[in-house]
């Protein structure tokens, strides 16, 4: 491979890298608002009077704990492309330096 081809590769893999690396860190404030209202949620529980109150703020509760379930899969999965983009970036560094040689 030539230099410039190995080098767009870099390019291209520290560009990924990021928008994932920014993703993560997307999903995380997501997550803090969901936890976040979910405290909210709980303290709320325990003012509710009516049976219909308390069933409604339960259902929203179940639901926000699906938010966090969905956010923590997708941030498990973004770690996991992270790690084999910054492997695949190791390799490809090395290549240049290779080449340069």
């Amino acid at each position: 491979m030539s230099i410039s081809f190995t080098s767009s590769i870099i390019n291209r893999l520290k560009k990924e890298i990021a928008e994932d690396q920014q993703q993560s860190i997307d999903e995380q404030k997501k997550k803090e608002k969901v936890i976040s209202k979910m405290n909210q949620l709980q303290r709320d529980i325990k003012l509710s009077n009516s049976a219909s109150d308390l069933n409604s703020k339960m259902s929203r509760m179940n639901k926000m704990k699906e938010e966090i379930k969905r956010i923590d899969l997708s941030q498990a999965a973004l770690a996991k492309q992270l790690t084999a983009k910054h492997a695949a970036l190791q390799e490809q560094i090395a290549k240049n330096q290779q080449q340069e040689k």
